[in-house]
């Protein structure tokens, strides 16, 4: 997978990350930083580097190359414009990952984070063999849960405490998924 992309919606594609993306990220980030900042955990300045984004892309790698995480980054031309990322890949009797998304906040309500969404439940199924996919979102965020209802998650229930996002433990409702 790592040489192909993928057709999301318009002009926009997924595609697995590279070592080359780093400047690319940053400059995503470093756009997004505030725009981001209340749905993620507190980030060291290091991290708005590209030297920083080169650390972070070299781990989700090697942890692509594991088998157990699917970094994915939506583009735009040469434009990183969000990501789409399993996490936690689990085989065996599980067959279960995570799914975490963003997008640009200039490309909000565009239909991105649907499309990503669909591709990455698909692609789960399909490519993967997966049998469940869990997503989290916190309370507020209206707009990820009808993204995620959408694609066909069913909400689980409420997680107390469950993520450290924003400076903050926080709970999330978490969601999931039944592909097969």
């Amino acid at each position: 997978m790592t040489a192909e992309t993928y057709p999301l919606t318009g002009s926009v594609q997924a595609r697995v990350l590279r070592p080359t993306d780093a400047e690319r990220m940053k400059d995503a980030y470093q756009l997004n930083r505030d725009h981001l900042a209340p749905w993620e955990p507190e980030r060291a300045e290091e991290f708005f580097t590209t030297a920083g984004q080169s650390r972070v892309i070299a781990s989700k790698l090697a942890l692509h190359v594991a088998g157990s995480e699917l970094p994915l980054v939506l583009v735009e031309e040469d434009r990183v414009i969000g990501a789409l990322t399993l996490t936690g890949i689990v085989r065996g009797p599980f067959l279960s990952a995570n799914l975490g998304y963003w997008v640009e906040k200039e490309f909000n309500s565009r239909g991105i984070g649907s499309a990503a969404v669909a591709f990455a439940v698909g692609f789960s199924r399909q490519e993967l063999g997966l049998h469940r996919l869990q997503a989290a979102t916190l309370p507020h965020n209206a707009a990820s849960q009808k993204i995620l209802k959408r694609a066909g998650f069913d909400e689980m229930g409420l997680a107390p405490r469950y993520l450290k996002i924003a400076g903050s433990w926080q709970d999330h409702i978490l969601y999931q998924h039944i592909l097969c």
